[in-house]
């Protein structure tokens, strides 16, 4: 789950880590009020940014014209107007597509003297299933473009979990990114702080870009987290009920957040060849052989390994609530789910939704052969895949027909 820029900075705070002063602002009015506080406070300017979980937002387009997601304002009524030409209307940057996102709220903060910019982020580095701390001089970047021109540029620290991350290893990334004197012990305490954030709040990621080296109107250097994003493991939320709380329904595809009312891993996709796959391996392998033989997957479903005849009915719901599907490629491989129970759920849901659409169904495992027969006697116009290949080539031919 992610969350947003203005969330995520109220988290890495409670862990030491520094931030600009700001508010997160739902009407032009809170947004004058906000910049005039900060204004009051000692602020020159102040930037208005739109909350979306979508990246790229300051070269984005409002699809009213306003171009640019982020804004810097020297006053009080020029941080409203701004923000008023944001709430209400939608967003259209490269990771939104062209339907956009739509604003309903704005950070307003104070904006900072930045002298440099660095990138740090903690992650599971899935090679030696440790944390993994990164960092970088090529602040404010795409990381991975600099890893794909200048992986040279980017540091990393493997973290032991039994003990965390220790001092040293911060002082060690501080210094690799060639600060000095107390900068050191700054940045020592900020990624202390993002390791921190990271494990106890279950996160996935948690990632500052940019992490500026500021100098404060009486001259001193500091680090600040201008930008920061956060994702939580999904399967950690019922242990993170503040974070949960934070969800924002809007930023989500809906037939994703239907698909999680019923415990099922689902993902829109461009293509026109659904499918429904107990295993996430598996649904992979599927959306891979559906390419192969010229299809386009319309969707990533992994129904788990446990699903019941309801949960079938409801991803079969799902999925024909998708109007591009053409067809649908059921792929079963019954390690802990029987054969027999995915067969069962398979014919209640086809009647149940009048399918009408092409279905191809490949069984394998455990009491493959009552599945088999289940669907056989039900009478209903379905395809039996006998191979995995079998089944991707029957469907995309169906597609063709």
């Amino acid at each position: 789950m992610n969350i947003h820029e203005y969330q995520a900075k109220q988290l890495l705070s409670q862990y030491g880590v520094s931030v600009p002063q700001g508010k997160a602002c739902a009407t032009a009015d809170e947004a004058r009020a906000a910049t005039t506080e900060l204004l009051a406070k000692g602020a020159n300017r102040v930037v208005v940014k739109s909350q979306t979980h979508a990246g790229g937002r300051g070269k984005g387009t409002f699809k009213s014209g306003f171009k640019g997601g982020v804004k810097v304002c020297a006053t009080a009524d020029e941080a409203a107007q701004t923000a008023g030409s944001m709430l209400g209307q939608v967003l259209v940057t490269k990771q939104t597509g062209p339907e956009g996102r739509l604003i309903s709220r704005v950070l307003v903060e104070q904006a900072s003297n930045i002298k440099s910019e660095f990138y740090i982020a903690v992650l599971l580095d899935r090679g030696s299933s440790r944390p993994l701390v990164m960092a970088s001089t090529a602040g404010g970047m795409d990381i991975e473009e600099v890893a794909a021109k200048t992986p040279e540029k980017i540091i990393k620290e493997t973290i032991d979990p039994a003990i965390g991350m220790m001092p040293f290893q911060a002082r060690k990334l501080a210094s690799a990114l060639g600060l000095k004197g107390n900068l050191i012990g700054q940045a020592s305490k900020l990624l202390l702080g993002l390791y921190k954030t990271w494990w106890e709040c279950d996160a996935s990621l948690v990632e500052i870009n940019p992490l500026c080296l500021v100098e404060n109107d009486d001259g001193q250097e500091a680090l600040i987290a201008v930008d920061a994003k956060v994702s939580v493991d999904d399967n950690a939320l019922y242990r993170q009920k503040s974070i949960h709380a934070m969800r924002d329904l809007n930023e989500e595809a809906p037939l994703e957040i239907e698909a999680s009312k019923h415990n099922l891993n689902y993902i829109k996709l461009d293509g026109s060849i659904a499918c429904l796959v107990n295993g996430a391996g598996l649904a992979m392998a599927t959306m891979d052989i559906i390419q192969h033989f010229g299809g386009s997957p319309a969707n990533f479903l992994d129904v788990g390994g446990g699903a019941s005849k309801d949960q079938v009915t409801a991803a079969f719901k799902i999925i024909l609530s998708d109007a591009n599907v053409k067809a649908i490629l059921v792929n079963i491989f019954g390690g802990i789910m029987q054969c027999d129970v995915i067969a069962a759920g398979i014919v209640a849901a086809v009647k149940e939704t009048h399918l009408a659409l092409p279905l191809v169904v490949r069984l394998e495992g455990n009491n493959v052969e009552l599945g088999q027969k289940i669907l056989k006697e039900s009478g209903l116009p379905l395809v039996s895949g006998d191979t995995m290949a079998d089944a991707a080539e029957k469907v995309v031919r169906s597609t063709l027909d």
